[in-house]
């Protein structure tokens, strides 16, 4: 159902409130550059400090504005299974083609906990779901076992896969029994991930270069691995310069150098070193964005 590029969308700010007209003219240019999907309100959204009212209008205007000519698959997720369920049930209801549902982080669920949760989201909201595991964020581990289990509910149809464990694809693949979406959650081994089975990576590069991802996931969805390669490793030190520092700082102020957004964050996020600003710029440049 979810396949190709999919961009975890930055949340633009200006003078400390979500700066909507930025954030349309971003998701129009996405759209345009050729992305598979969208994914608004996710980590790289920045959702842990948007109020329940931004969360739900970053949505609205990502449904509004891609007006069904590429997917939307709205972040969800919360340590909350309450507050989860109410922003999925909005996802539904502002027309999202699916919700992205991060594992509870702070509350450290165990491995039951974790499926009642994804269950209870699953059986509150008719929507696609797809679940995200990101333990360097989130702290817990999805366990193989447990998405065999929730893959088994008619609406789990995928799992961001974020921990950067290439040996995860083939071994939870010989253990499904039902068949989902697997999604990389890592841009550096996105390719080497879907030569193992996945079909698809939620980007934080394709901020930055949504028409070169979209052609690296593009080549391996129809086999050519070279050629996936090839385009990859042109984007390799772009990959490892947007984790320089925690995300989404780096990747805000590359589009900043664009001119799509401001570099603003809130707190407890701040902006980047100097050092890391002209490693960026310097990149840009050598990629010709600047």
């Amino acid at each position: 159902m979810f396949q190709g590029i999919y961009t975890a969308l930055i949340t633009p700010f200006k003078d400390g409130k979500v700066d909507e007209k930025a954030f349309q003219s971003f998701v129009e240019w996405q759209v345009n550059e050729g992305v598979q999907g969208l994914v608004p309100c996710g980590t790289t959204g920045e959702s842990p400090t948007l109020s329940h009212e931004e969360h739900n209008r970053v949505i609205d205007l990502c449904v509004e504005v891609a007006a069904g000519r590429v997917k939307v698959m709205a972040g969800t997720g919360s340590n909350s299974t309450d507050e989860a369920i109410m922003t999925t049930l909005h996802a539904k209801k502002a027309g999202a083609d699916g919700a992205l549902v991060v594992a509870p982080y702070y509350n450290k669920p165990t491995q039951e906990g974790l499926y009642q949760h994804f269950k209870a989201i699953h059986d509150a909201v008719d929507l696609p779901l797809v679940i995200y595991n990101v333990p360097g964020r989130s702290v817990v581990n999805i366990a193989d076992e447990t998405i065999v289990r929730l893959a088994e509910l008619k609406n789990i149809v995928g799992l961001k896969d974020a921990t950067g464990d290439l040996a995860r694809v083939p071994t939870l693949r010989s253990k499904l029994k039902t068949p989902i979406d697997l999604l990389s959650g890592e841009d550096i081994t996105a390719v080497a991930f879907n030569v193992s089975g996945g079909v698809g990576c939620i980007s934080v590069s394709s901020n930055v270069v949504p028409k070169a991802c979209a052609a690296v996931q593009a080549a391996t969805l129809a086999g050519d691995y070279a050629k996936a390669n090839q385009l990859q490793d042109a984007l390799v030190a772009l990959h490892n310069i947007m984790f320089c520092e925690t995300s989404p700082a780096p990747v805000k102020y590359a589009a900043s150098l664009l001119g799509k957004c401001t570099p603003d964050l809130r707190l407890p996020l701040v902006g980047l070193s100097e050092t890391n600003k002209r490693q960026i710029e310097q990149i840009l440049k050598n990629l010709s964005l600047i």
